[in-house]
């Protein structure tokens, strides 16, 4: 008889999401008409810029003619593509070869799917709060997992362990759920720690383009020593609006090896053998926010989701509550007021205010008392959620 995954009997039921969803519909059920204020949203709510379409109309075009038809792409990603990459590293300093770069279907794909590399006797440490995900991959994969947490006193910023050798690490900046950033200094640590012990940093850059701060890195291979410790996983939902196209990138060094072999080619051999490439409609669109004039048009959107960020920060800040990041990132973590859990504080704003937000609790046991607010959603409803927030919790 065969047998499943049985570590899928280890995955701890997540309510977040389900139980966000059931208890607005409950709301609206009782106040038919009422207008909420979503706040708590992750995807994107800005249309993909005009440089983007035109490559993607064009990407259309190019199919209907036999000429420039094109079938299955390269696995590992067109070059026209890679090369876009490539360059754009350059131009923060940091130098890679072509075929270091991987386009894949998205960050979250990538993230699950580049477990393959790791023997399931590796263990995996996750910084918590964190993306749930992390941590259910492993457990998926029937992997040990090391849970690190942090809080305020860290800026939710924790520093390697010093009793403990992680095998795997997941480092997330700008971070989801709590927008802390890393500083280069910081970094520094983690890779000294990954080198000297043989473990693998999976860095999460999904959200490197909301950093404005010229001190922070945006990539963990700004971080010298790095290219032998350290895969980089991009995302370009968050930074053009890729949400709903899907796609992403992997940077990978050829100098990373572990027990003689070589995780770029292991990489390579795994995307030859598991993929037939991500669409050539797709990967034309994404080459076009490389261009000079695709820079210029995402930098507009993400301008609009980090003002949104600012008006929200002013609000807590009269309110006086404890936050952090909002800016170099779109997420806003706040302490929740009067010792509230993060549930309670939900009920308490959609209740009060029809403000919406997302409870830490959701990302882990560090988020407990937490609260999570998103900045993509539009200036008009960030700005009323805002006022609703000040009048709300001014005098809690």
């Amino acid at each position: 008889m065969l047998t499943p995954n049985l570590n899928y009997s280890n995955l701890k039921n997540s309510y977040l999401f389900y139980n966000i969803s059931q208890k607005i519909a409950k709301y609206m059920s009782e106040h038919p008409g009422a207008r909420l204020y979503r706040m708590g949203i992750g995807d994107v709510s800005l249309p993909l810029c005009k440089t983007v379409i035109e490559a993607l109309n064009q990407g259309v075009s190019d199919q209907a003619q036999k000429e420039s038809f094109h079938g299955y792409m390269p696995e590992c990603g067109a070059d026209f593509l890679r090369e876009a990459v490539r360059d754009h590293y350059e131009k923060r300093g940091v130098l890679l070869q072509t075929d270091e770069v991987f386009v894949s279907s998205g960050a979250s794909d990538e993230l699950g799917d580049i477990l393959d590399l790791f023997d399931k006797k590796n263990n995996a440490l996750v910084i918590e709060p964190a993306y749930p995900a992390y941590v259910d991959a492993n457990v998926i994969a029937g992997r040990e997992i090391i849970h690190l947490p942090s809080g305020i006193e860290n800026g939710f910023l924790p520093h390697p362990p010093k009793d403990t050798v992680a095998d795997i690490i997941y480092i997330c900046s700008p971070n989801n759920p709590t927008g802390a950033v890393y500083t280069k200094e910081a970094l520094s640590e983690w890779v000294e720690y990954a080198d000297k012990n043989g473990s693998v940093i999976l860095f999460d850059a999904a959200y490197e383009a909301f950093i404005e701060d010229e001190n922070i890195p945006h990539s963990i291979f700004e971080i010298e020593g790095s290219r032998s410790c350290a895969i980089e996983i991009c995302s370009l939902s968050k930074t053009a609006g890729f949400t709903g196209t899907r796609l992403g990138y992997t940077v990978i060094p050829k100098t990373l090896e572990r027990c003689g072999l070589n995780l770029n080619s292991m990489w390579v051999r795994n995307r030859t053998t598991k993929t037939n490439g991500v669409s050539y409609i797709i990967q034309r669109g994404g080459a076009a926010i490389f261009t000079p004039k695709g820079q210029q048009e995402i930098k507009e959107n993400i301008n609009i989701y980090k003002n949104n960020a600012r008006i929200l920060m002013e609000a807590l800040d009269e309110v006086g509550i404890w936050y952090c990041g909002g800016k170099n990132a779109p997420y806003i973590w706040m302490k929740c007021p009067c010792n509230m859990s993060g549930w309670e504080f939900f009920d308490y704003l959609m209740e009060e205010i029809q403000v919406i937000g997302t409870p830490g609790e959701g990302f882990g046991a560090s988020g407990e008392g937490f609260f999570r607010f998103s900045t993509f959603g539009s200036e008009e409803d960030t700005k009323e959620a805002a006022r609703r927030l000040i009048k709300l919790l001014k005098n809690k």
